[in-house]
């Protein structure tokens, strides 16, 4: 396993989707990551000399917010949303979709396992 920004990728996949295991990192700034640092795409991690993972641990470094640092900014992201009060801001609060997602059947996601709502009896006189 090679180890880059803090995560061991995997050996045994190819270089473009084995740096998509970094938080932060998708599959087209991979093939830029890995065209700028004269690699091929298609070259498996095991495959990759000690000069070709320092470039590509360079580049990454220079150029990308990954991994904690990219964690902590979307955090800090979403905190700014609740503190000012906005609708997404509030929606996050609730722990409801916040890009305009329906409710009634769906979203569970969000909003986690069923709650059952008892009905309520008649109060006798």
């Amino acid at each position: 396993m090679a180890r880059i920004a803090g995560v061991d990728i995997p050996d045994r996949k190819r270089g473009e989707i084995s740096l998509t295991y970094i938080f932060g990192i998708g599959r087209s700034s991979a093939q830029k990551i890995l065209n700028k640092a004269g690699v091929s795409v298609d070259k498996k991690v095991s495959e990759w000399n000690d000069e070709e993972s320092n470039a590509i641990r360079t580049i990454i470094s220079a150029e990308h917010k990954v991994e904690g640092a990219l964690k902590s900014e979307v955090q800090l992201n979403i905190k700014r949303l609740m503190d000012i009060g906005c609708y997404r801001g509030l929606r996050h609060r609730k722990g409801l979709p916040v890009r305009g997602q329906h409710t009634k059947n769906n979203s569970r996601t969000r909003k986690g396992k069923r709650k059952t709502v008892a009905n309520k009896k008649k109060a006798t006189k």
